[in-house]
This record gives structure tokens, sequence and C-alpha cells, in this order.
């Protein structure tokens, strides 16, 4: 695949042949969804962002104490473009890698990220366990509470909404926006309230 873009099926392969976690492949898509959401509002390339958001991930079952360093000696083995290397690791930035987010995109996928976690922790809590249902105030009622989701990293999604310059509830909104979109694919269409 030398300098050639890679397609989805191309990337959802290479997923599956280093993660076998139902979780993290949910992770992955619930990523590469809010990622093409993000793309179409900014007029940006979709697939390629998807793409993306949709490999972040990719030795983190196998290789979880070489996170990012593995993806990359990864990609660039399969050929992959620079500039979707360099935007896959930037997303470990301060944690696992060195690589800072500058463009809009990389900014996004380290923005949004962690948010990830924290909306389906946050939906799988409710009655209807549902995204469907859900609007920011909810995730917000669970922000202060570390033991909630204690894995997920506030600081980081606070740095990437920071780095976007956008509010913190409007990143929310637009990553529950993004992962309603695949709700049946991440376990998260549930039972939801007809919306009024």
């Amino acid at each position: 695949m030398t300098g050639k873009t890679p397609t989805r099926e191309e990337a959802v392969e290479l997923f599956r042949r280093y993660n076998r976690s139902d979780s993290l492949y949910k992770h992955a898509l619930s990523v590469e969804a809010v990622m093409r959401y993000m793309a179409r509002k900014h007029g940006e390339d979709e697939e390629k962002w998807g793409i993306i958001g949709l490999v972040h991930d990719l030795d983190y079952e196998m290789y979880p104490d070489q996170h990012c360093t593995m993806t990359e000696k990864i990609l660039k083995e399969e050929g992959w473009p620079v500039d979707y290397v360099r935007a896959v690791v930037s997303h470990g930035y301060g944690i696992c890698s060195d690589t800072e987010p500058l463009t809009l995109l990389e900014k996004t996928l380290f923005a949004i990220d962690e948010l990830t976690g924290l909306v389906t922790t946050s939906a799988l809590v409710r009655p209807s366990r549902s995204v469907l249902d859900m609007e920011a105030k909810s995730v917000r009622k669970k922000w202060t509470d570390k033991r909630f989701a204690a894995g997920v990293d506030r600081s980081v999604i606070e740095k990437g909404a920071a780095m976007l310059g956008v509010d913190l509830n409007d990143l929310i909104s637009d990553t529950i926006s993004g992962m309603r979109e695949v709700a049946g694919d991440i376990g998260l269409y549930g039972n939801p309230a007809p919306r009024a």
C-alpha cells in the first residue's frame, strides 16, 4: 500500500489483525464515527478522518506498553501515508508520544478519544442504556465524580477542547451526535425514550 491511501476495509482488516477485544473495536468505531461527524461539520475529508479514528488504538491490545510507538511502526511497514501515521501517533501526546497535535484533525482526535469513553460509560448507566436520548448535561453531571469512569482522564479532554478553542459542552454534544450514528454497532442503541 506504499504511498496509497488506505480504504476503510483495509483499516478494519488491519485493526482486526491486531485486536480481538470487542470493547476495543466498539471504541474504535465510536472514535471513527465522531471523527467522521466532525469532518463533515468542518468541511474536511470524512473518509480520511474516519480511517485515522478507526486505527488510532491499533497497537493497544497487543502492545499496551508501547502504545503509539508500535502503531507508528506497523503503519509505516504497511506503507500508510505519513500524515495518517503522524495524526494517529499525535493522539497520545504527553502520555505516550511526543508528537504534538497541530492540525484540526489531530487536535480533534486528541480531544475526543478519551471523551468517547466517558460518553459510553455515561450512556450505560442511564435507564435507557442509550446514547440516542442523552444530552451533554448527562455527561457533565458525572464529570466531577472521579470514581465514575475512573480510567478517563478529564484533563486530556479539557486540554483537547482548549486546543480546538471550543466549549467543553459543545465538544460533548458533538461527540454524542457522532456516536448516535453508530449506536447499534457500539451497543448503545438501548431502549431510548421517545424524543419530545
